[in-house]
């Protein structure tokens, strides 16, 4: 931290607080030449993930809607809350991880590949929403695939 009254770059913490809300850290410096106390403040900056639609449209990350689209893939599946919950922190993970923008592409396709493994009726499921099947056929050839792997 640059001291405020000479420029230096060198100093210690003298003492370090929480706020209430604590949504930052106040801390008292004291610069090491000129012996100069000064306080500081750190924040946590919050800079949502931008998620890509297949449109072009951008819009901030909301890991709830992930949550639903599992839940209804899932609903009435033979399939431990807790192994939905571990994908849902995987993907936010996997969108945490990304630079400041993911495509939806991305993020379903990750979803796709949980579930084909841990359940095929949910994969297909998903799939039906998120590949937005435009006739029996496509759905089908989606099911016949998913089949041919499996042999």
């Amino acid at each position: 931290m640059k001291c405020p009254e000479c420029g230096n770059f060198e100093d210690r913490v003298v003492e370090t607080r929480e706020s209430r809300e604590g949504n930052y850290i106040r801390r008292r410096r004291e610069c090491l030449k000129c012996e100069k106390r000064f306080t500081t403040y750190e924040k946590v900056e919050d800079i949502p993930i931008k998620v890509v639609k297949k449109d072009g449209r951008r819009e901030d990350f909301d890991s709830e809607k992930v949550k639903k689209g599992l839940f209804r893939a899932v609903e009435k599946r033979p399939i431990p809350m807790k192994q939905i919950e571990q994908i849902a922190f995987q993907v936010e993970e996997m969108v945490s991880s990304a630079d400041k923008e993911i495509s939806t592409k991305q993020v379903g396709e990750y979803i796709m590949d949980k579930l084909k493994d841990l359940d095929k009726v949910a994969y297909v499921r998903f799939a039906s929403v998120y590949l937005d099947f435009r006739s029996l056929e496509e759905f089908l050839a989606e099911v016949h695939n998913l089949l041919k792997k499996e042999e």
